[in-house]
């Protein structure tokens, strides 16, 4: 019986933790705060491999060139 009464309570702590948390990440959001990493190339960066990719210029080399990987070149 009593075991059931820890369960409980301990279920309910972690509802709570759960509650705080996703609360604070809201604020954050809210606040303009970023979550995850950041990216691998700025908004001009992208520009310039989006332009060069359409021009035929060479993923390798572009990856070198942005000091990247072929694969982060690859998604665009």
């Amino acid at each position: 019986m009593t075991m059931l009464v820890i369960a409980a309570v301990a279920e309910f702590e972690r509802d709570l933790l759960i509650e705080r948390t996703q609360s604070g990440i809201n604020r954050a959001k809210a606040a303009g705060q970023q979550f995850g990493r950041p990216p691998a190339l700025s908004k001009e960066e992208r520009g310039a491999v989006i332009k060069a990719l359409a021009s035929g210029i060479n993923v390798t080399e572009l990856a070198r060139e942005f000091k990247t990987t072929r694969q982060t070149l690859q998604s665009f």
